[in-house]
């Protein structure tokens, strides 16, 4: 009889365990990819005037926003690739755009716009919460270009790098240095 009890607390805290790891490490993500492709931000078309039609004219094109940081994603913790541009629109919004990203999906991923020096290798895997950061917000998708409006007042000189960024294990995924255009 007591053997039974010993045997259904240890069954017990067995499936405990389980279900408190299946939800700490969220492991079927690694088998799970989203893929999230968002074209180019660009400048909202002023409000259409009823107008007469005359030879050469035509509607402006949407103004594409400047470029003013690039960079390239190496791998931290997990493999990962692709682009990072800090764009700037017409109004002065400042947008970080991933793309042709490339990364494992994980739980609780950020994009984060840091002051940390990219290193490449195991060493640069937590230098990010060190220092000061501003977070774009949760990644949207593992895979695919991406966009992400920065906060009001970002002061670009302040920052170098961006990191996709684990909350949960306070790891970086991937990381690039920002180089200014």
């Amino acid at each position: 009889m007591r053997r039974k009890r010993v045997l259904a607390v240890l069954a017990v805290g067995l499936v405990v365990a389980v279900a408190a790891g299946l939800y700490w490490f969220q492991p079927w993500k690694l088998w799970v990819n989203e893929t999230v492709q968002e074209a180019l931000p660009v400048a909202a078309q002023p409000s259409a005037q009823p107008t007469t039609q005359t030879s050469g004219s035509a509607t402006p094109a949407p103004k594409e926003p400047a470029v003013v940081a690039t960079g390239a994603l190496i791998s931290h913790e997990h493999t990962t690739s692709g682009d990072v541009r800090i764009l700037r629109a017409a109004d002065g919004s400042l947008v970080l755009r991933l793309e042709d990203l490339d990364t494992s999906n994980g739980p609780d991923l950020r994009v984060w716009l840091t002051d940390a020096p990219v290193i490449p290798g195991k060493g640069g895997w937590f230098v990010f919460d060190d220092g000061a950061y501003v977070s774009a917000g949760k990644l949207k998708g593992n895979k695919g270009s991406q966009n992400y409006t920065l906060p009001a007042g970002t002061d670009l000189a302040r920052y170098s790098s961006v990191t996709i960024w684990c909350e949960r294990f306070s790891v970086s995924f991937g990381a690039a240095e920002l180089k200014k255009v």
